[in-house]
């Protein structure tokens, strides 16, 4: 099965070596990545030499599309990294379902290539201790071949580092599944230049509550998610939450809603007494019954003048009945196997969005 078409738990298997850039840089790589709807499977265990990996573990990697690799100083001293790598690149040579990305932090990659320096050091502690030489000879061939790859390089400044690897796994996410018809696309502008007008971006008056109706939920998710990137730059504070029905299942929604509201909101400052006087973007998806709309009204109804909340439902009188007059009918949203496999949080920029659209949008 093709990486294209393949189906994984994690889009980001994280490999590093805790005590060397846990807490700082794959601390703010994993938040990045989760902060742009990357699911990323991050292993906060530490084990000692000599302890086998977990099944656990080795499921992860193998339902993963991306190995972000991150090689420290220490990292070839680990044989529990070593273990993760070995089984990371024999998925890469020989199932193809896996893309390794090196990430050499604070180490030259010549070094790892030709195992001099401390690596060297390392690896002679471990054919000292490892009774299984085969094993250690695994491990300098994985490391080795992980060296020839191309790779990014840290610096002086984390936060750039982590933002190059971020684009560069949220435009590989842009590569779908493959079309298989022939069918004419359908571009995005004509349904963005209909919401932009619903939404009046450019007013700071009052507030506009604007619906999406389509039946398709992934079809108007993909929709949501999109309006969401392309338009949050116009406000001061900005949230998507994404499927509303079921963040309200079960006792006690109203909080429910309200936390995540509160976790997902993004802007300076956040506080309920200072949205009042900030321009928002609210973006609701998935909403199905009218409770949960007065429970959002909670905190929508405190946002300051030009402030856009977006509802995407599939039962049109639900807008009907909440007095939602600025209505978009998707009705045209058909490709629901295709949306299946789209997922535009994940990208940053507009051009990446714009571009995995239009292989999305079929007739």
């Amino acid at each position: 099965m093709s990486s294209a078409t393949a189906t994984y738990n994690y889009d980001v298997f994280l490999s590093f070596r805790g005590p060397d850039t846990r807490r700082k840089f794959i601390s703010f790589l994993y938040k990045e990545l989760v902060g742009r709807d990357i699911r990323t499977f991050k292993d906060d265990k530490e084990l000692e030499n000599g302890q086998m990996i977990s099944p656990e573990l080795i499921l992860a990697i193998e339902d993963s599309r991306f190995a972000v690799v991150v090689v420290s100083v220490n990292y070839a001293a680990s044989s529990w990294c070593l273990d993760e790598l070995v089984k990371i690149m024999d998925i890469q040579k020989n199932k193809g379902s896996i893309t390794v990305m090196p990430i050499f932090y604070g180490v030259n990659p010549c070094h790892l290539r030709r195992q001099i320096g401390d690596v060297a050091e390392q690896f002679k502690k471990h054919e000292a201790r490892e009774k299984d030489l085969e094993k250690v000879l695994k491990w300098r061939q994985a490391l080795a071949a992980l060296a020839d790859i191309s790779g990014d390089c840290s610096g002086e400044d984390d936060s750039k580092l982590v933002d190059v690897i971020a684009d560069k796994i949220s435009k590989e996410l842009m590569i779908v599944t493959r079309i298989s018809n022939g069918r004419n696309l359908v571009g995005i502008d004509k349904h963005m230049n209909e919401l932009n007008r619903l939404m009046d971006l450019n007013s700071n008056k009052g507030k506009r509550m604007v619906g999406i109706w389509a039946r398709g939920g992934s079809c108007r998710s993909a929709l949501a998610k999109y309006v969401y990137q392309t338009s949050c730059q116009h406000f001061d504070s900005h949230c998507f939450l994404g499927n509303v029905k079921r963040i309200c299942q079960g006792n006690y929604f109203e909080s429910h809603l309200h936390k995540e509201f509160l976790d997902n909101i993004q802007g300076e400052n956040s506080s309920k007494q200072s949205l009042k006087k900030q321009k928002v973007l609210l973006v609701a998806d998935d909403v199905d019954k009218l409770e949960q709309l007065d429970a959002l009204a909670g905190d929508f109804s405190g946002f300051g003048p030009g402030s856009v909340v977006i509802i995407t439902t599939k039962d049109k009188q639900l807008l009907i009945s909440y007095g939602i007059q600025l209505v978009y009918e998707a009705e045209f949203l058909t490709f629901q196997k295709f949306c299946r496999s789209f997922r535009s949080l994940a990208f940053k920029k507009r051009d990446d969005i714009s571009a995995a659209f239009e292989w999305a949008l079929y007739i």
